[in-house]
């Protein structure tokens, strides 16, 4: 009876060289004038672009320094999070309205009573009320919707002068990116009702505007409360952007301006059946 000889474990035979050769020669390539071919996973490299380590051993490498958590693919993995954890915590929301505005609005200002108001309206008709989860208009409108007993939403942003999420969010988040951030307003809001405010506010308002303008999102109505703040901007959008042909006759009335509460609300939640 013949034994068969067992390889030792410094020698390769023809199985292992096939199977190495499959590892640097994948897809079926061949050799190229640039030197072998290596994948990592959807990735091909060759010649001095082949990494001297496998992914496996850096990732099994110890690594004192902590740089790697500043590096663009882990910030990838962050803004997934960001994106999954929205997702699942708004999915059941139901209808919603978003009411943006300045943080700056003092509670004994009109807009500041006109957002609480607002977000009473909205709550006492089942449809939860969204806003950036900040002091001013957003403080008043999450008073509103939570004092009615209805769903109260703050989506916060993380800005060195941010106070924080307001004391009348009953479900609140916070975000590191805008756009994340924004596409939650988005995804979750069947209407929008901005009340005056800065920078945030009118990205915030063109951001909308520019997703029903373009098709990216169904028809969502916008209502812009106070007339006396938002007419020099219409004005202007109407004239010299209108008459350029910059955009559309119809795009301008993709909103409604308005100085009545209840119409603000009427328009919001239009869509909400």
């Amino acid at each position: 009876m013949t034994t068969e000889r067992q390889p030792q474990a410094n020698e390769r035979n023809e199985d292992d060289a096939r199977v190495d050769d499959a590892r640097w020669n994948e897809g079926g390539e061949g050799v190229s004038p640039l030197g072998q071919t290596y994948r990592q996973g959807a990735v091909l490299l060759r010649g001095q672009m082949i990494p001297q380590e496998s992914t496996t051993e850096r990732l099994l490498k110890p690594d004192p320094s902590t740089d790697w958590l500043h590096r663009d693919p882990w910030r990838v993995l962050r803004i997934q999070a960001e994106f999954v954890d929205g997702f699942g915590s708004l999915a059941d929301l139901g209808p919603a309205v978003s009411i943006f505005g300045s943080a700056r609005i003092q509670p004994d200002e009109d807009a500041y009573r006109a957002a609480l108001a607002m977000g009473e309206r909205i709550a006492r008709r089942d449809v939860a009320v969204i806003t950036g989860g900040g002091p001013g208009i957003m403080e008043a409108a999450n008073k509103g919707a939570a004092l009615a007993g209805g769903k109260s939403v703050g989506l916060g942003i993380e800005l060195p002068h941010e106070q924080g999420i307001n004391e009348w969010v009953n479900l609140g988040m916070t975000f590191r990116y805008f756009f994340v951030r924004k596409t939650m307003f988005m995804k979750y809001s069947q209407g929008v009702i901005v009340c005056p405010g800065g920078f945030g506010t009118l990205d915030e308002t063109f951001e909308a505007l520019t997703l029903v303008q373009t098709h990216k999102v169904a028809r969502i109505p916008i209502a812009l409360y106070d007339t006396a703040y938002w007419q020099g901007l219409f004005d202007w959008i109407n004239g010299a952007v209108k008459d350029r042909g910059l955009i559309s006759a119809l795009d301008p009335s993709l909103v409604t301006i308005t100085d009545d509460v209840d119409e603000a609300v009427a328009v919001a939640t239009s869509q909400i059946g």
